[in-house]
């Protein structure tokens, strides 16, 4: 029983020091964030006054949230299942095994090297309605030139493209990883059978890839919902706030309104989305992943 609890004793002494930085950066500031939620606070964030649900009742009301909600659903909409195909995609072309193939592995994943920032301003110059490469080429062709962050019927579709781009490297390394991992007999015999492409890909491949879609696609989905970074380089939520998220409105009350029990009211709720969602990923999706 004494060498019992030393095993014990000494497995908590190891998982300590993780346990201390989610306490620090994950628990305590979910906690905080339910605490400021339920009150009023002053311009530095202190909570003054409790008021119960009275923020989230005022959110069920609240114009701007609704549609913070729907360019939110949309943004997901337009970014998670392209970038999911094209990763596939590009995927599939790298994991043949052809001459060269080493330097497309390389450029497909590219965009997991580059930031958000940084993506952004190149994507930023692309849509400048005036030098931006975007208009060259439609103009090019006959088309017609557009202000794609300033028009609000193209504003989020332009954000989503630039993000679908960002995300493709990180889709498409563990997508590969996954192709890489399927026991290479089954393509040979299946070959030997005479089966097609098509059907090797229906049969074979998306079952037995099928985790791994399950990984990349939760974790996309997660991701688009917490999107920020592009959306404040973009287009600041603009215009019309056809662009604002719920992430960009929660900072647009805490860091400018300074209105941080109202901004931690739409934190709360954007984390039941974002667990409701998983929560039916799980309980949905999991059902048809083919494991091994």
């Amino acid at each position: 029983m004494f060498r019992s609890v030393k095993q014990n004793f000494e497995g908590m002494l190891y998982i300590f020091p993780s346990f201390l930085l989610f306490a620090i950066f994950v628990f305590y500031p979910m906690v905080r964030t339910g605490y400021l939620s339920v009150h009023m606070t002053d311009f530095q964030g202190n909570p003054t006054n409790f008021i119960g649900l009275e923020h989230f009742r005022y959110l069920l009301e609240d114009v701007n949230f609704q549609q913070s909600v729907k360019a939110t659903l949309l943004f997901v909409l337009y970014t998670v299942p392209p970038t999911i195909i094209i990763a596939l995609s590009l995927a599939l072309l790298a994991n043949e095994k052809v001459k060269g193939i080493q330097l497309f592995r390389t450029l497909f994943s590219s965009t997991l090297g580059m930031s958000v920032a940084a993506s952004s301003v190149i994507w930023m110059f692309m849509y400048n309605p005036a030098i931006g490469v975007i208009n060259r080429i439609i103009a090019a062709l006959g088309g017609e030139e557009r202000q794609w962050l300033l028009n609000p019927d193209t504003a989020l579709i332009a954000a989503a493209v630039a993000t679908v781009w960002m995300n493709i490297g990180f889709a498409f390394l563990i997508l590969l990883g996954g192709l890489q991992n399927i026991d290479s007999s089954l393509y040979e015999n299946a070959k030997i059978a005479g089966v097609s492409y098509m059907y090797q890909l229906r049969r074979i491949t998306i079952p037995l890839l099928s985790p791994t879609l399950f990984f990349v696609t939760t974790v996309s989905l997660i991701h688009a919902f917490q999107t920020f970074g592009q959306i404040d380089i973009l287009t600041k939520g603009g215009p019309m706030n056809a662009t604002t998220v719920i992430v960009y409105s929660i900072y647009r009350e805490a860091f400018i309104n300074y209105n941080f029990g109202f901004a931690s009211a739409q934190a709360v709720v954007l984390f039941f989305i974002v667990l409701l969602v998983t929560i039916v990923q799980f309980a949905v999706v999991e059902r048809k992943v083919h494991y091994q």
